[in-house]
């Protein structure tokens, strides 16, 4: 790989189009999901490789559940079987795996798998990958403000008290967000956290995203100008 060098501390990608990729293979959407879960397995070697901290990808959405029950096996068999087989590439490459979002809501083996997992790689210090799985932004948000209430503080709710009692607090806001397939939307995915983050969309379907456009982006990022609000020299 040419080194590269990119300024951004977390990269969030909403992996859109496989379903689209598919139905355009005259496959059915499973085999997308399969072709995705490759294209997820090249990204996140290629986001460690390039030192990049920080790496979460929406897999599972709560509105997910609406989807087939058959589709919805699929998805979780799939997940479960890359999780166990994928394992010991993580360790190997020191990357450490977390979940964001409901694990709850998970099939029973899908829990265990994913805490062993977690287990695992607690130790380990390189990238910090985060699975969106069964979240939604707003459940998140409500999911918070229901912990707030609960607790026995009294005190005045401020952004730090918000953001303390979010899914995974320790992990820092996107700076950039990447979605595949053409689409212009964020989906429900990470609201509160999303608010400075830039956007980038590609036209590729997730399945046919590639290293190549993964530095594209980051390359596109790095010439934007973040102000965060702020008047620059240029203003």
């Amino acid at each position: 790989m040419t080194k590269h060098s990119f300024n951004l501390n977390h990269l969030a990608i909403i992996m859109d189009g496989n379903g689209r990729w598919a139905t355009n293979q005259n496959l059915d959407r499973i085999a997308g999901h399969k072709k995705g879960a490759q294209s997820a397995k090249r990204i996140i070697e290629a986001c460690s490789n390039l030192h990049i901290p920080y790496l979460t990808l929406y897999a599972f959405s709560r509105e997910n559940w609406n989807r087939p029950i058959l589709e919805i096996d699929s998805l979780m068999s799939l997940l479960g079987g890359m999780l166990t087989s994928e394992l010991e590439e993580l360790e190997r490459n020191n990357i450490v795996f977390q979940v964001v979002g409901r694990v709850e809501d998970l099939p029973g083996s899908i829990q265990k798998i994913i805490i062993n997992a977690i287990e695992k790689t607690k130790n380990n210090t390189g990238l910090v990958l985060s699975l969106a799985l069964s979240y939604s932004g707003r459940q998140e948000l409500v999911d918070a403000i229901n912990k707030i209430i609960m607790s026995e503080k009294k005190e005045i709710i401020d952004e730090e008290i918000v953001k303390n009692h979010l899914y995974c607090p320790e992990i820092p806001d996107p700076d950039l967000i990447i979605r595949t397939a053409g689409e212009y939307r964020l989906s429900n995915f990470l609201l509160w956290q999303s608010a400075y983050a830039e956007i980038y969309i590609s036209n590729k379907n997730w399945p046919d995203f590639t290293e190549k456009d993964l530095i594209e982006a980051l390359q596109d990022f790095n010439e934007r100008n973040r102000t965060f609000g702020k008047l620059t020299n240029k203003a």
